[in-house]
């Protein structure tokens, strides 16, 4: 296959993101859908379906240009107090809540940001904020 038809890059159903054409996979291109073996094992969990529908809850409740930081879907999913052994368990959630971010970046529903500007979440590091798409 020459470089001029490649395949078109395919997102990772774990945890959003973008997964390169390699030549190993030229045979089963279409089956591929985890970027990793972790993310094979890992799948999508009742809590990363819990994450993205709290992110788009947040999201409606706020006006069409607002943002939200992925600490607050992971606060509203984890529950409790600030008080207390899980006043913390919100921090656990951080990293699903960023996959669960770049899952509906992938489905055209939202974007994610820094300092104001679109980014690619596989490539974002450092603190990002969710807005509508």
């Amino acid at each position: 296959m020459s470089r001029a038809s490649t395949p078109e890059p395919r997102t990772c159903v774990s945890c959003g993101r973008t997964i390169e054409w390699r030549k190993k996979w030229e045979r089963d291109w279409e089956q591929v859908r985890y970027c990793s073996t972790p993310c094979r094992r890992h799948g999508i969990t009742d809590t990363d379906r819990a994450l993205e529908a709290s992110i788009l809850d947040l999201l409606a409740a706020r006006s069409r240009t607002s943002t939200i930081c992925p600490s607050e879907a992971a606060r509203a999913v984890a529950g409790g107090s600030d008080d207390g052994d899980d006043g913390e368990a919100w921090r656990d959630l951080m990293e699903p809540a960023r996959r669960a971010a770049r899952r509906l970046v992938a489905a055209g529903e939202v974007e994610v940001t820094q300092g104001g500007r679109v980014v690619d979440p596989s490539t974002a590091r450092g603190p990002i904020r969710i807005r509508r798409a």
